[in-house]
């Protein structure tokens, strides 16, 4: 059984707080079966028991950097999803036209961190109540999204929503939409693992992506890799 307990924590530059879980990682049935890939990898072991998740919060950089520093999380892909059109390129998202998100997908052995430990994490890395933007990053592309693979996924995605509405750990309302997964197109190459490869000549990640790993350290350092 998954025990929750949600407080918001000091508030400095916004809404900042923390979602700490006592739990136990039993969950292997929120998993993934019917997804789309484009330019999958990583998922051809049969032998590993693994599942994906899929969430949009700003920037993927954000996402990917935190995500990927979790116990349990083989791989961090990010990527588009939720659009219209097919093969959209990077160019093709900043229009804010194609509707599509900037998402990952996680790739995660449930048998040591689970689904609702995820969401933990991805809801404290990110605001979840400004709409179609995450601080200067504006338009549809940059929305909080939760793109749900099978009903586990989706129940566990609102009652979650539902919780930390209940709990009030944000002043205003949450705006992540809680959709089904379709087709998931990997960004370009030089997307991934962004913020390791680019930290010390890009700016965004310094000023941006700096305070959420600090962030991260002190608010999950027991779900941290070594």
């Amino acid at each position: 059984m998954i025990i929750l307990s949600l407080k918001s924590i000091t508030k400095s530059m916004g809404t900042m707080f923390s979602l700490i879980y006592l739990f136990s990682c039993n969950a292997s049935n929120i998993g993934t079966n019917n997804i789309q890939h484009t330019n999958q990898t990583n998922m051809n072991d049969t032998n590993l028991n693994r599942d994906t998740a899929t969430f949009a919060g700003g920037c993927f950089w954000c996402i990917e950097t935190t995500m990927a520093r979790l116990k349990g999380v083989d791989t961090v892909i990010s990527g588009y999803t939720g659009g219209k059109i097919k093969n959209p390129t990077y160019k093709e998202i900043c229009s804010g036209l194609t509707g599509h998100a900037e998402a990952v997908q996680i790739i995660y052995n449930p048998e040591i961190i689970d689904y609702n430990t995820l969401m933990s994490v991805f809801f404290s890395m990110h605001n979840p109540t400004t709409l179609n933007r995450q601080g200067g990053d504006v338009g549809t592309q940059y929305r909080s999204s939760i793109f749900y693979d099978n009903d586990a996924q989706k129940d566990s995605a609102l009652a979650f929503i539902k919780k930390l509405t209940d709990e009030q750990v944000f002043n205003d309302p949450i705006v992540t939409e809680v959709v089904p997964l379709t087709v998931y197109y990997n960004a370009e190459d030089y997307h991934q693992n962004y913020y390791n490869l680019n930290r010390e000549s890009n700016g965004y990640c310094t000023a941006v992506i700096d305070p959420k790993v600090i962030k991260l350290r002190k608010s999950f350092s027991h779900l941290l890799k070594d």
